[in-house]
């Protein structure tokens, strides 16, 4: 069939591209791996430079492997008949829409049964091996049973109301199911801070002294209300550090991994806040939604028009289920192949991100000052092993930040060509 050959073209092209960009971003790496980079010279340490410059040649090459797993399972699920065993058997413990929801939690639970392994060796051998893992092997395996409960009972009934749309609501269903999806997108962002996130990891209120009093004359500056400012127990699983704040309204948090506050100092940690309610003030947040309403509205759209076509189904190697409603493999098969065929904007998205990026790092170095917000950040890459030469190529394809010597030589920029603050590697004031 003619959708068969675009569907095997696009996988295939899509394999080759990503294993393509993975190989430069490997080999662009190796070759800047023997000195540090001039413009960090005196800032980051060669040794320092050469564990992220492993680290990030083992990240690519185990990344290397998950890409051709994921082809090798898209193509057993699909044309090889994976897909079409599991609706015989779903079919075989319930009817209707039933049959339908468990042909997608089946789907589900097999998927992320296949993940696991590799996960688990990222984890506890690759992180480990570069001194990032804290997590214990009975907290790895609790997370993955806490994600699939949380999901059976979060997206269970959202995947059954999309599923009872997608039959009861006419031609007009993918509208009314994807208001229903947004809605419950929406949701989840404000009841991830309060509800969701302290399921996983423990919050506490950011103690009083002189850095709580720094963030709040921070957040007065930049107008930003929050409904608290809380430390996260990040170092329970991971070395690595960082900073978000979450949620909407009145639900907003400002959150700081505990490795954060243990390696910068009050400076540095005024800095990385503003960059973060640098998003805020920019309405990062507000334009994100938006795009994500529209792409969203765009694929539910187009995945009512599929659905009641033969070929879709066929060309992918499914014979749809008229008596149960084809309703559960549409949405399967859809979000299955959506990432091949969506591969070719990523660069796109990818732009928009850095530009968001350099947008919050202009507004940081206005709240605070630009020195340290570049000390900063040189710490926040040293601590985090992340590699101050990738492949230009590979980063327009996929870095949501920009490359560190370009983001660094922005800031400089704004100081006015003054030299660079040394690295402060004491931990915070």
């Amino acid at each position: 069939m003619v959708f068969t050959e675009v569907f095997v073209a696009v996988v295939a092209v899509s394999l080759v591209l990503r294993l393509y960009l993975a190989t430069r971003q490997v080999n662009n790496i190796a070759r800047h791996r023997a000195s540090v980079p001039a413009d960090f010279a005196g800032q980051i340490s060669l040794e320092a430079h050469q564990k992220a410059a492993d680290y990030s040649i083992t990240k690519t090459r185990l990344g290397m492997l998950n890409i051709g797993l994921e082809a090798i399972i898209l193509i057993g699920f699909t044309l090889l008949g994976g897909l079409q065993v599991i609706q015989t058997l779903s079919a075989q413990w319930a009817t209707g829409l039933w049959a339908g929801l468990a042909l997608i939690a089946a789907v589900g639970l097999l998927g992320s049964v296949l993940d696991l392994p590799l996960s688990y060796y990222k984890q506890f051998v690759v992180e480990a091996r570069f001194g990032f893992n804290r997590m214990s092997k009975g907290l790895f395996f609790a997370d993955w049973a806490k994600g699939l409960l949380l999901g059976t009972l979060l997206g269970g009934p959202l995947v059954f109301v999309v599923l009872y749309l997608m039959r009861q609501a006419g031609q007009q269903w993918w509208l009314w199911a994807w208001m229903v999806w947004f809605g419950f997108s929406l949701l989840m962002m404000w009841l991830f801070p309060t509800v969701i996130a302290p399921l996983f990891n423990k919050f506490t209120p950011l103690e009083d002294g002189a850095t709580r009093q720094r963030i709040l004359n921070l957040l007065n500056r930049c107008g930003f209300d929050s409904s608290g400012l809380f430390v996260m127990d990040g170092s329970k699983r991971s070395a690595h550090g960082n900073a978000y704040f979450s949620g909407m309204g009145k639900a907003k948090r400002i959150v700081f991994f505990d490795t954060l506050l243990a390696r910068l100092n009050d400076d540095q940690i005024e800095a990385v806040l503003a960059h973060e309610l640098g998003h805020f003030k920019k309405k990062h947040i507000v334009k994100h939604l938006v795009f994500s309403g529209i792409g969203s509205l765009l694929m539910f759209w187009a995945l009512g028009k599929l659905a009641s076509t033969t070929w879709f189904y066929t060309g992918l190697g499914v014979t749809p289920d008229l008596l149960n409603g084809s309703e559960a493999m549409a949405l399967v098969l859809f979000m299955m192949v959506l990432p091949y065929f969506t591969f070719p904007i990523r660069p796109v998205m990818s732009w928009l991100s850095r530009k968001h990026e350099f947008e919050a790092d202009a507004y940081a170095a206005d709240q605070s000052a630009p020195q340290h917000l570049v000390s900063a950040l040189v710490k926040l890459y040293q601590d985090n092993a992340a590699t101050l030469t990738p492949d230009p190529v590979h980063s327009a394809f996929y870095d949501s930040h920009p490359p560190a010597s370009i983001r660094i030589q922005r800031l400089k920029e704004r100081m006015g060509g003054a030299v660079w603050p040394r690295l402060d590697t004491r931990g915070a004031q």
